[in-house]
């Protein structure tokens, strides 16, 4: 027992121990903050692999020809976030700057999952802001309701 308490009480040893708990404590405290301003990346779990002689499920029908295409939203859903885009749309134009071009740019990419939904062919994506994208956008738009989608809400 003596012998233990001399190797403890040497310099080196206690250097080495107040090192370690030193990194620990480092290590610890950077886990911490990483945990609580949500930076850290936990390990994603491994696709489990299909066995031999299996078949895979049925893919539920979401309306794509395409295997592996994201599903589409209803187009009611569709219709509802572009309405109440274009509504929040108007209220900002006194706004900043950034937080109206947020918002045209949320309005922009609705309106072309809502053409893609319908089929309707636009340019929207390939135009530069501006004039010229702001003539797509309403001609866009009278296009969609000429296809029958509902863009002004009940009045009342």
């Amino acid at each position: 027992m003596a012998a233990a308490a001399e190797v403890l009480g040497s310099w080196p040893v206690q250097l080495g121990l107040v090192t370690a708990m030193a990194v620990a404590g480092c290590w610890i405290f950077e886990l911490a903050l990483r945990l609580f301003t949500g930076t850290l990346r936990l390990p994603v779990p491994r696709r489990v692999r299909r066995r031999p002689g299996r078949r895979p499920r049925e893919r539920a029908a979401t309306g794509s020809a395409r295997a592996g295409a994201p599903p589409r939203r209803p187009l009611e859903a569709v219709a509802a976030d572009l309405r109440r885009l274009g509504r929040e749309l108007a209220l900002v134009s006194t706004g900043s700057a950034a937080h109206r071009a947020g918002v045209q740019a949320a309005y922009d990419d609705v309106l072309a999952e809502a053409a893609a939904t319908l089929e309707v062919p636009h340019r929207l994506a390939g135009t530069a802001p501006g004039e010229e994208r702001e003539l797509e956008r309403l001609r866009l738009v009278v296009a969609l309701v000429d296809a029958g989608l509902v863009l002004a809400g009940p009045r009342g």
